[in-house]
């Protein structure tokens, strides 16, 4: 395991995940986040959804955003740190912004939630922006510490939802893009319906492809997408 001051400062945020990138997005909500990572809006932000909803993906965009803007910002996926969770924030003390993903990771450990709950107080007395980003709201975590689902409570709440077939496409395509080359309808629909339809998934696939694209000087269609990934059939 890497010690605790190496997890919010070796994560370089992936090109694609940028909040401009983001795809179906709650109304203003990329503008809230992006006045968040500038410094220019003092709310709080907590992100809700059901996995491969784009949390992970917003924090990281709030990050580079708030790099770009020249603060310190980290971001810390809490399931690394739980049992440890006040060492890791400790490590994080002198930060603009900080990220922290998963919350439900740390629910139902007293001393971790104890050490949430005395980092977030310690932030809004020292001016540091948080995002956090739960599978679940606030009010249905259900931490033992009463007062730490109450801190909670008080961000902003934005709400996610899983992307459906039509969203993952604009996702896959737009990413194929910056990538420098175009991925058709039909090697879309073809890549949809026989591979998984995780976008993390999806992603590490399109640069496997950019990869065998490049060494083979071939376009992505579909027979090529059935040479490089094996898959019979039509």
């Amino acid at each position: 395991m890497p010690a605790t001051g190496q997890l919010p400062l070796s994560l370089r945020p992936p090109p694609d995940q940028r909040l401009e990138t983001f795809v179906a997005a709650p109304p203003g909500a990329l503008d809230h986040l992006r006045a968040l990572a500038n410094g220019t809006h003092s709310d709080w932000v907590f992100l809700a959804g059901p996995p491969a909803s784009g949390k992970t993906h917003l924090l990281l965009g709030v990050l580079a955003q708030a790099r770009e803007a020249g603060r310190r910002a980290g971001y810390l996926p809490l399931a690394a740190a739980s049992g440890r969770l006040r060492e890791a924030l400790d490590a994080m003390e002198d930060h603009d912004l900080l990220a922290l993903d998963g919350v439900e990771a740390v629910i139902g450990s007293q001393a971790d939630e104890v050490a949430l709950f005395d980092a977030h107080n310690r932030a809004r007395a020292s001016g540091t922006t948080l995002v956090y980003a739960a599978r679940q709201a606030p009010d249905a975590l259900s931490p033992g510490l009463a007062d730490l689902q109450s801190r909670l409570s008080q961000c902003t709440r934005l709400v996610l939802a899983p992307l459906d077939d039509a969203g993952r496409r604009e996702v896959l395509r737009t990413r194929a893009l910056r990538r420098g080359w175009a991925l058709e309808d039909a090697a879309l629909d073809w890549l949809l319906r026989r591979t998984g339809r995780d976008l993390a998934g999806l992603t590490l696939l399109l640069d496997r492809l950019d990869r065998a694209s490049l060494a083979a000087q071939r376009r992505v269609t579909v027979p090529f997408l059935r040479q490089v990934l094996g898959t019979p059939g039509n």
